[in-house]
């Protein structure tokens, strides 16, 4: 079981320092009692080494790393003289998740987080989750990792986080349904043809949330949406048809838990990642954190509408993905980042990235279940051969 918060000196390592969740991570750290109460043994990030650097001397990691080999010379130069360790690549990151800490919030974006959360997993560290691919490519090999290294596995989606915080642990016989709640995103009432001309800049403007470039445009296409679906069946036991969306465009309800009695349980909030993150650092007990407390008066009304799958295809493919089976949900994840990088680009419009991504999962409906992680890596690495094949070069 996760220590309380309390506990003096817990030593913590965080995947993905420089991003949106990282920063946050560190800013309930710090509220939480710095470097009095935890002991940082390791920070990674990417191309951002004078934020990482500035990090690791702050709280006093025992190592910092970069994603990208070549920007090692200047966070070696960064650390200089600080103490912190400094190293980069695949190999860096693989060290972080295996050096001893008791909590590791797993927050790089993308496949490149899968090795290091697993490397955690496995000798039995307790996972904050806030990266989907983990589960979305390699759910039961993922979670086998984490049972058998004797972790826990605490979610930090604030959608996921709402989920495992009103589902009764004696009560699982009598959940129907998990209703998982969408902001709709900045293009929510836009019409399908007005999507046509969307640019990733625009795409990036979330209406609540401030999130980085690769997941603001995940929100905005819903397929944020769609992999935490497949999240979803694998972090709480449920059926593929016992989840549902719903889009709630004031982001208040974070998600909900429906029982047998006709009863839901809605977890409420503001829109700060930090909850999520707190809950998941001092669980079981609650911290205090100074973030925004809900003024219901203010608020005045909670707006829900079912999702337009027509507008919004990525909630379809997960329903697809998780129909098929097999490998579809790696399929799909490889696919949509494939995509969405050559969204970015401009090389394809945001309607296509659905497109593509729907191609090639049919190409590769037929993958089996994987029984190792090189099969997951070998699925990943095909799909996105695939869904680059059918992205125009130039």
């Amino acid at each position: 079981m996760i220590a309380s918060a309390e506990t003096s000196h817990r030593r913590l390592t965080v995947l993905g320092s420089t991003g949106s969740i990282g920063v946050n991570t560190l800013d309930v750290i710090a509220q939480l009692g710095g470097r009095d109460a935890f002991e940082i043994a390791a920070l990674t990030g990417n191309a951002n080494v004078e934020l990482l650097a500035r990090q690791a001397k702050a709280t006093g990691a025992r190592m910092a790393v970069t994603a990208d080999d070549a920007h090692y010379s200047s966070l070696k130069d960064a650390l200089s003289g600080s103490g912190v360790e400094a190293a980069s690549g695949r190999s860096g990151l693989d060290e972080a998740g295996a050096m001893e800490s008791d909590w590791v919030m797993a927050a790089i974006v993308g496949t490149a987080g899968l090795a290091p959360t697993l490397a955690a997993a496995r000798r039995g560290a307790d996972i904050a989750l806030a990266n989907k691919e983990c589960l979305v490519t390699a759910g039961e090999l993922f979670v086998q990792a984490v049972a058998g290294g004797g972790g826990r596995l605490v979610p930090v989606d604030s959608e996921h986080s709402a989920i495992f915080q009103v589902l009764e642990e004696s009560q699982r016989h009598a959940v129907e349904r998990i209703i998982l709640t969408a902001s709709g995103g900045p293009f929510r009432t836009w019409p399908r043809e007005r999507m046509a001309d969307v640019t990733a800049e625009i795409a990036r403007a979330h209406p609540n949330w401030s999130m980085g470039l690769k997941i603001s445009i995940a929100s905005a296409s819903m397929f944020n949406k769609a992999l935490e679906m497949i999240e979803a069946k694998h972090l709480f036991g449920v059926r593929a048809d016992q989840i549902e969306v719903i889009v709630h465009p004031q982001s208040i309800i974070h998600s909900m838990v429906g029982y047998s009695d006709g009863s839901v349980l809605a977890q409420m909030g503001a829109p700060d990642m930090r909850t999520a993150i707190g809950y998941a650092l001092a669980f079981p007990r609650r911290p205090s954190l100074n973030v925004e407390r809900l003024d219901f008066a203010k608020i005045a009304r909670l707006d829900f509408e079912a999702p337009d799958e027509e507008r919004f295809p990525a909630l379809r493919l997960a329903r697809l993905a998780l129909m098929r089976g097999g490998m579809q949900s790696a399929v799909l994840n490889a696919a949509e980042e494939t995509a969405c990088n050559a969204f970015v680009d401009g090389r394809i419009g945001f309607l296509e990235m659905a497109e593509i991504t729907e191609r090639t999962m049919d190409a590769l409906s037929a993958l089996p279940p994987a029984s190792t992680m090189d099969e997951v890596f070998a699925a990943d690495a095909e799909a996105r051969r695939i869904a680059a094949s059918l992205i125009p070069t130039a």
